[in-house]
């Protein structure tokens, strides 16, 4: 970033794309010693852009086992709807009575879709029901489990063809060249050491089968009165783009499990909290039951419910950490290391207790156990399958629960006024795509882990001139607290993982321990604030945080609260909502087949000037850039000097647009049109204005191509955006450099045959003062150039887009919201702006 006086930018270059890698860059992957595949070596380019690509999974008839397209169709839109019988018996008497022979539809009753679900379930894995007892105040009490057996489930994935060609089975080492040696990243689950050590573990020819299992109660009705608690399950060997989603390949259901009703007089006895453990228990087993016989094998287990799966005796036990015997007096302490958890060690405990219930009794708890159902899974080992869940232990739980709680307590000391300038400067902030904007935070409480984590990422540029050190010297230390949270969040958020990513994360648990302790008005001392001494290291043994987050899961959700709301009768509800996600299933499959068709047929059909000219964001294209949403009309040069007359930015735009051709059309080996020497812009020359950009660009972080989406208009449903970007330019030396700029107006200019795609910015790289909370907090300030010094770029200097952020106290300072993705992220750290 410049620090010099105001200078005209130099010219870009019009035709490359930035890159973020050298031609030394050299991707090495290793493979499992038993998988008798050679280590490989790739380019970049090889690997950035071609390590996802797979065949296309294509079926000419995808709708199958339904007749044809439009049974599916309606089937899905009927299920979809809730429509009961009588709605369904409605529509389509209506629809023959308007189309009938002119639509290709079998339809004729209710029956007939029934049926055609019918005959489609059945090629799917159906649930079953299980009965377990157990005895309560000398009662027997019997609870009922719901499985999808998941040894039958993994069956369907793996005979699914169109999944073939997209499971990875061997372990691999993967390593980037850096000009100087080749540094080992983790990214999936097969490139982290568990799945090596277990595929070492197994006889040869053996390779892993990855269950990725998550279990979590939800609250079915608005009062809570109604819970269930689903459990869904993951096949770890498919690529994350595939296993994260809900369609094909993605999560399913897998699981009921029986919930012990609330209790008024029972709640908190030691009776009941174990009554509820063993029923758990005791119903998860069913789920295991038809693969405990293939975990003599060495499948690999990946579990997400912390406490309750590891069954600890809870947060308050001795021992809360369901990973390492760390006191409960000693959470806040990431400093310090305490052995690991082994079932060895917990199943002595447990043949102690069957000799000597007294000895027993005390050994487990002060190891802060109970017995655990996945003792009976050979080869087992829940300590190490637990992972550290970015959610709830996070967005949720560090910071939602406790950073967050505690700002708002600091604004609400300093009185309404201070609360109210958060408030509104939260409305003010700048508008980005997938950030959740708010009007105000300081007296609404959050749920949604995603808008928790959004309010984070915006907190610090919102609350930094009102915890100020003179106002609120607690506060300020808080906001130190904070702003190195948000390093470790965006270090775990990281995609793939390097080795220096993964030093640089678990150094940044250390300062943020150092912070807390200056921050001495609260206790830190709880297990999620322990997660962060495991987080990592989860990493490095299963891949990128992503492959055990919880948050596909969570969203699962949603569909079976709607079910309950809308397609149930409120009454057996297991039954009805099993059978619901059963035909969600089916239509997810089907659906899935239809779209992949649909898409490569588009492919093969739309010409690449269609592409152009659609502004669609979800439109693939192949170039650096693509500009779209044009006005209906072209604009003179004298229209836009008088339309924008009060905006200093614009002055004398037609004489700078002038000068900026004349230098990079030569510069750029542009020829100017025949028997021109100088070229000279008239009033009445046109152009063409654009209000939309997308720039695509190769991310530090994956070394994949990414996409940036911006605006550059006066009303974008009904606020003005002007967006930034980083750009590469030159300095008045010749040498190169990046500054931001902001997009003030962008068109596409024709000169003789060529069309020009260009922007009128404001350079940001006038020197700011620096001050003290920019350290603290760990903020990169930028200052813009009077408006009069704004300048054009041709758009292809663009390297990705940027949010920038008023310092609301400071006119003309602007803030890097670096935490807006990971890539901008590791640029602000590598000094890369």
């Amino acid at each position: 970033m410049a620090s010099h006086a105001p200078t005209p930018l130099a010219l870009s270059s019009l035709s490359a794309v930035p890159s973020v890698h050298s031609d030394l860059d050299t991707f090495k992957t290793e493979y499992h010693p038993k998988s008798g595949r050679a280590t490989s070596i790739e380019t970049f380019s090889m690997f950035g852009r071609n390590q996802d690509q797979q065949p296309p999974i294509v079926d000419e008839e995808p709708w199958q086992p339904f007749s044809c397209r439009a049974d599916f169709e309606f089937a899905e839109l009927a299920h979809n709807a809730a429509l009961n019988k009588d709605h369904t018996d409605a529509l389509l008497q209506l629809i023959w009575r308007i189309v009938d022979g002119h639509a290709n539809i079998t339809f004729k009753s209710h029956r007939d879709v029934s049926v055609a679900w019918d005959r489609a379930a059945g090629q799917m894995t159906p649930f079953e029901k299980h009965t377990i007892t157990t005895r309560h105040k000398r009662e027997d009490l019997a609870f009922h489990v719901y499985t999808r057996p998941l040894w039958d489930w993994a069956l369907d994935l793996l005979q699914d063809p169109l999944l073939a060609p997209h499971f990875v089975w061997d372990a691999q080492r993967v390593y980037k060249h850096d000009g100087t040696r080749y540094e080992r990243f983790y990214h999936e689950p097969w490139t982290a050491d568990r799945w090596w050590n277990v595929q070492s573990s197994l006889p040869e020819n053996a390779v892993p089968f990855a269950f990725i299992l998550y279990a979590d109660k939800t609250h079915l009705s608005s009062a809570g009165t109604v819970k269930a608690y689903p459990v869904f399950a993951r096949c770890g060997n498919l690529p994350v783009d595939i296993r994260n989603t809900d369609g094909l390949g993605g999560g399913r259901m897998v699981g009921w499990l029986p919930i012990v009703p609330d209790d008024s007089e029972e709640d908190g006895k030691l009776s009941y909290v174990n009554l509820k453990r063993v029923v758990w228990h005791e119903g998860f087993f069913k789920l295991l039951e038809t693969i405990i016989l293939y975990a003599k094998t060495g499948y690999a287990h990946l579990f997400n419910d912390r406490c309750v799966m590891a069954l600890i005796r809870g947060t308050n036990c001795h021992c809360p950490c369901p990973i390492c015997l760390v006191p409960s007096d000693k959470l806040y302490d990431n400093a310090s290391t305490y052995p690991i958890r082994t079932p060895k060690d917990a199943q002595a405990c447990v043949e102690l207790w069957n000799r000597d219930k007294t000895a027993g009794e005390e050994a487990l708890k002060k190891r802060g156990l109970r017995p655990n159902v996945f003792w009976w899974l050979p080869n087992s080992n829940p300590h190490e399958t637990i992972s550290q869940d970015h959610l709830h232990v996070y967005h949720i739980g560090e910071w939602g629960k406790h950073l967050f709680g505690e700002l708002k307590r600091h604004a609400a000391a300093l009185g309404r006024g201070a609360e109210k300038k958060i408030d509104d400067q939260f409305a003010t902030f700048t508008r980005w795509r997938n950030l959740n904007h708010f009007d105000r935070v300081t007296n609404i409480t959050y749920s949604d882990g995603n808008k928790l984590r959004d309010i984070s990422k915006q907190i610090l540029y919102t609350t930094q001139n009102v915890l100020t050190r003179t106002d609120d010297e607690a506060g300020y230390a808080l906001l130190r607290c904070i702003a190195s949270y948000l390093h470790i969040d965006m270090y775990v958020s990281l995609d793939v993982h390097t080795e220096s990513t993964i030093k640089a994360g678990k150094a940044e648990v250390l300062e943020f321990q150092t912070h807390l302790e200056v921050y001495t008005i609260k206790n830190w001392n709880f297990p999620k604030m322990h997660a962060s001494k495991h987080i990592f290291d989860d990493i490095i043994a299963k891949g990128a945080a992503r492959n055990f987050s919880t948050r596909p899961n969570e969203k699962q959700h949603g569909p079976i609260k709607r079910w309950y709301l809308r397609q149930t009768n409120r009454k057996d509800i297991a039954n009805q909502i099993i059978e619901l996600d059963h035909k969600s299933f089916v239509a997810e499959f089907v659906r899935s087949r239809i779209d992949y068709l649909d898409e490569e047929r588009h492919k093969l059909t739309l010409s690449r000037e269609e592409l152009e000219e659609n502004d669609n964001d979800n439109e693939p294209f192949e170039a650096h850039l693509h500009i779209g949403s044009p006005l209906r009309n072209l604009t003179s040069l004298a229209q836009v000097e008088e339309e924008h007359r009060s905006n200093r930015a614009f002055d004398q735009f037609r004489k700078k647009l002038t000068t900026f051709l004349n230098h990079f059309l030569p510069s750029h080996h542009i020829p100017l049109p025949d028997g021109i020497m100088w070229l000279k812009l008239s009033a009445q020359d046109l152009i063409h204005e654009h209000r939309y950009l997308k720039v695509q660009y190769e991310s530090t972080a994956t070394w994949k191509l990414t996409t940036d989406y911006l605006r550059c208009s006066p009303s974008f449903h009904g606020h003005e955006r002007r967006d930034c970007a980083l750009i590469h330019t030159q300095d008045k030396d010749g040498c190169d450099k990046n500054i931001f700029v902001k997009l003030l107006f962008m068109f596409k200019h024709i000169v003789g045959n060529r069309t020009l795609d260009l922007a009128l910015v404001l350079p940001m790289d006038a020197s700011p003062r620096r001050r003290l909370l920019d350290r603290d907090l760990r903020l990169t300030r930028l200052r813009a150039r009077p408006a009069a010094s704004s300048e054009f770029i041709t758009l292809h200097s663009i390297i990705r887009g940027a949010l920038l952020v008023p310092d609301f106290d400071n006119n003309g300072d602007y803030f890097l919201v670096d935490y807006i993705d990971t890539d901008m992220f590791l640029r602000v750290q590598r000094k890369l702006i």
